[in-house]
């Protein structure tokens, strides 16, 4: 039991950076981005990177050694949803990933680089549906948990 409460812990603090870093990447991206804010942006998206990874290996550690066992959780349709979901939102963030990268270089190239607006617009719109679908995930994980998708 300590070991289940333990790693529900370390899922649930994940989840929350998760969201937290992806929420900091949203309010950033939001409004103009200088030098000092894709920088910015780059580190946060790191630390979101991190948060992912943890996300991903405590639920699967929870999966292994959680007290309700693998069956119950590979046994119902929910738990594919959350893995697809998740997948879906890591191949999602590649692009902007990427292009923090371009920005951060051309920035180092050029300091008097600026931003093109389409492409500042076409990030945002991906990372605001990558939030809009991570908060997918815990209404799934509502149904799984309960049993319901069984």
């Amino acid at each position: 039991m300590v070991l289940d409460a333990a790693l529900a812990y370390l899922h649930f603090t994940a989840i929350f950076v998760l969201f937290a870093f992806l929420t900091v990447q949203v309010i950033l991206i939001r409004g103009p981005l200088d030098a000092r804010l894709i920088r910015l942006l780059g580190r946060t998206d790191r630390w979101y990177f991190g948060a992912a990874f943890a996300v991903l290996l405590s639920g699967f550690l929870r999966l292994g050694l959680g007290a309700k066992g693998a069956d119950f959780y590979l046994g119902s349709w929910p738990i594919y949803v959350k893995i697809a979901l998740f997948l879906a939102i890591g191949m999602l963030s590649v692009y902007p990933t990427m292009a923090y990268i371009r920005w951060r270089r051309a920035l180092d190239h050029d300091p008097a680089w600026i931003l093109p607006d389409p492409e500042h617009k076409r990030i945002r719109r991906l990372v605001m549906v990558e939030i809009h679908l991570a908060a997918l995930i815990p209404a799934v994980a509502v149904v799984m948990s309960r049993g319901l998708g069984r």
